[in-house]
């Protein structure tokens, strides 16, 4: 059992922190997007929060926290990329289910622009909580966060710093042991398809099929015991193989300054171990649970109390506990209204710098979530979807 749960989580957290890499690395790249006509067109503003909400990370919402500080955009914007935003839950969605989790980020963008409109004519207070301009600095524009110097590869080979040894080292070995089978895409990587039958099956446990339909009828799959899943699996190792070969581009290529401070200190140090170890306990504690609880049973049963849960939990200003209900839906035994309603309740560490900055703009733009979510979670539940 726990060999198997590590792979899935190791298989997990690989993939998030690519993702994670490669994000951090377009965003970088791109950096100089924001103009003072921005100021003027609150509508543009709560189309770009939305759009920045929707990119997995957390690094949109920052920058639309520090935007709305520095009183560049306004209260509605910095709702409406609250309520896009899924946080570093994104990337586990994307690498779980891909394309419910495009649907989902569609449908966020598409709540967080109308309610973004709403707000804008319904709440007067354009910066609650805002007294004046504050001193805390956008990201730094100098050169060396520019990243992308392919022509000085050779010289970063040459003078190799050891955190550059240490990721080379780490994304070589990975792709080995996906090219090799060591990880292997044909059976273990179905697992993180939710199919819960091939859980239990690596796990030593029989598995009664005859829910199996209704697990995955709101994602209209096919259970692992009815269809075959390998070429699913193949996406994923495929497409681990992909990531992993540009995101060793992405190292032998960058400066030392952005392979320091945002690939090695923003991302790894900060996101591995807590990724890590949020999913593998989140796996232990759902495989136990279904040792002595029909957790498919009590959802469906108690649909009410767990959207409660969803928004209290949504209220915790953290990337890590919100995994569960990404696990859970996976797994067939979420709606996917809940899992709408946990995405939009929750923030990541979004806002972390506007708690830190303004508790009661904090408290606003999580009332003003926390009835979004309610909202499309209860219509959800009143609707069967």
């Amino acid at each position: 059992m726990i060999g198997t749960m590590l792979q899935q989580t190791f298989i997990i957290t690989t993939f998030v922190m690519g993702m994670m890499i490669i994000i951090e690395y377009i965003n970088v790249q791109t950096r100089g997007l924001w103009s003072d006509q921005i100021q003027h067109s609150p509508f543009f503003q709560i189309i770009l929060g939305s759009l920045m909400g929707i990119v997995p990370g957390c690094l949109g919402s920052y920058t639309m926290v520090s935007l709305y500080i520095h009183r560049i955009v306004m209260f509605p914007a910095i709702v409406a990329t609250m309520i896009a935003t899924s946080g570093d839950e994104a990337f586990m969605m994307f690498s779980l289910f891909p394309a419910t989790a495009l649907k989902l980020n569609i449908i966020l963008f598409v709540i967080a622009v109308v309610s973004g409109i709403i707000i804008h004519f319904t709440v007067k207070n354009r910066f609650i909580g805002l007294k004046g301009h504050s001193d805390l600095p956008l990201h730094d524009h100098a050169l060396e966060c520019h990243p992308i110097t392919p022509s000085h590869s050779v010289e970063n080979i040459r003078n190799l710093s050891f955190t550059r040894a240490l990721l080379i080292g780490g994304v070589v070995g990975i792709l080995l042991m996906l090219l090799t089978g060591v990880i292997d895409g044909s059976h273990h990587l179905n697992t993180l398809m939710g199919k819960e039958s091939a859980i239990v099956h690596d796990l030593g446990h029989d598995h009664d099929h005859s829910h199996d339909h209704a697990a995955f009828e709101h994602s209209g799959e096919e259970p692992a015991a009815v269809h075959d899943h390998s070429g699913e699996a193949d996406w994923i190792k495929y497409s681990l193989i992909g990531i992993f070969l540009v995101i060793l581009f992405i190292i032998i290529s960058v400066k030392e300054h952005f392979l320091q401070e945002h690939l090695w200190q923003h991302i790894i140090k900060k996101h591995f171990a807590k990724i890590f170890l949020w999913t593998l306990g989140v796996l232990l504690v759902i495989y136990f649970l279904n040792e002595y609880v029909d957790l498919r049973s009590w959802i469906s049963d108690n649909l009410w109390v767990v959207l409660a849960l969803v928004l209290l939990i949504g209220i915790i200003p953290e990337s890590g506990p919100h995994y569960i209900f990404v696990l859970l839906f996976a797994q067939g035994l979420l709606p996917l209204s809940l899992l709408l309603a946990s995405s939009i309740a929750q923030d990541g560490h979004g806002t972390l710098p506007l708690l830190a900055e303004t508790p009661k703009g904090f408290a606003a733009v999580k009332i003003a979530n926390l009835i979004v979510a309610f909202i499309a979670g209860a219509a959800g539940i009143l609707i069967g979807w």
